[in-house]
């Protein structure tokens, strides 16, 4: 390893020693999302074109699409240029909690502003075969961060399939942890969380193009796509670096869900079937006496805690899931074994 990469190693070393992640995202610093980076431009760029395609192949890759845009903002950018560009007639929209919440206001808003969509239903997950009739769109949250809900591919694949319609995800808080995003019709995420880059781009990947004509630049997929605005240049050179061994980082998520749900067995509220690898809810609240832990806080309070897996990614498949002793419950540490 040469001096100039060794520091960068340091450094990224000593900042991550500073806290201890338990929430949704970003994950921990990688020295990969450093190494990355250069001075960049969107045009006329060689350098940076071969850089954001190679990134972007990849992503096209783990979503099973054909086509991406990319822009520079959140993932609720991205959901919303979505929602308005590709939703049309009857839309259902799966409840899950406070993001499936968000895809609901995003859909009704749509229903207001562009005249395509024609009907709005909400839904709860736990009640699917109410659903009847034919529909154009559903929606849903793969992963639900707010209650630690995994919704399988599967299920959602086919409750679609049986309605006639095609299938919209918020796939934030599932990509580049769960299988299955080519089932889905068109999708949205962000660079961080489970993709392990830098904040400040997401991407919305599809297949077929969009049918609605949005009377907006900025919301207008095509802008994004033909790359008629300052793009997440500098984001998109943190990713870089990081996915061509994204299954190394991925493995550290692995471990770090697989020691909490050992430790933690008998306070879970989910089985198995419906756990994503981002995150775990439990019945009890969660603390710590480190003063470096960072707890996640869900923006809707369904009780017990929610604990995210990332905070130890820049281990790779080093990882083993010890920054949970930063955790205790009812005054007692993870080392002593709490919930088993």
């Amino acid at each position: 390893m040469n001096p100039q990469t060794q520091s960068i190693t340091d450094f990224v070393a000593g900042q991550n020693e500073r806290k201890r992640l338990f929430t949704a995202g970003p994950a921990s610093l990688l020295p990969e999302n450093l190494t990355g980076l250069r001075p960049c431009f969107g045009r006329g760029d060689a350098d940076y074109t071969e850089v954001e395609d190679r990134v972007l192949q990849a992503l096209k890759t783990m979503t099973g699409q054909t086509q991406i845009a990319r822009l520079q903002g959140s993932a609720s950018l991205a959901l919303e240029i979505m929602t308005l560009n590709f939703l049309q007639g009857r839309v259902l929209v799966v409840s899950t909690g406070y993001y499936s919440d968000r895809m609901k206001w995003l859909a009704d808003s749509a229903l207001r502003r562009t005249g395509a969509v024609k009907e709005v239903t909400l839904l709860d997950w736990k009640n699917l075969e109410a659903a009847t009739g034919h529909f154009d769109w559903v929606v849903a949250c793969y992963t639900e961060t707010s209650c630690g809900l995994k919704l399988p591919i599967e299920m959602l694949a086919a409750l679609a399939k049986r309605l006639g319609a095609r299938l919209m995800l918020d796939a934030t808080a599932s990509i580049g942890l769960e299988e299955g995003h080519e089932c889905a019709d068109v999708l949205s995420f962000s660079s961080c969380k489970g993709l392990f880059g830098l904040t400040g781009a997401s991407f919305i990947a599809f297949s077929e193009p969009a049918a609605v004509e949005v009377d907006s630049f900025y919301l207008k997929l095509d802008t994004h796509l033909n790359r008629l605005m300052t793009g997440p240049y500098h984001t998109i050179c943190s990713l870089a670096d990081v996915l061509p061994t994204h299954s190394d980082f991925r493995a550290a998520v692995v471990a770090n869900k697989k020691a909490f749900l050992q430790r933690m067995e008998t306070h879970l509220t989910l089985p198995v079937s419906h756990q994503p690898q981002l995150c775990t809810h439990v019945n009890c609240e969660i603390g710590s006496c480190d003063p470096r832990a960072l707890l996640y806080k869900p923006r809707s309070n369904v009780g017990g805690s929610v604990v995210c897996h990332l905070g130890e990614v820049h281990l790779g498949r080093a990882a083993r899931g010890e920054i949970l002793n930063a955790l205790e419950v009812a005054g007692k540490p993870f080392s002593e074994g709490v919930g088993t």
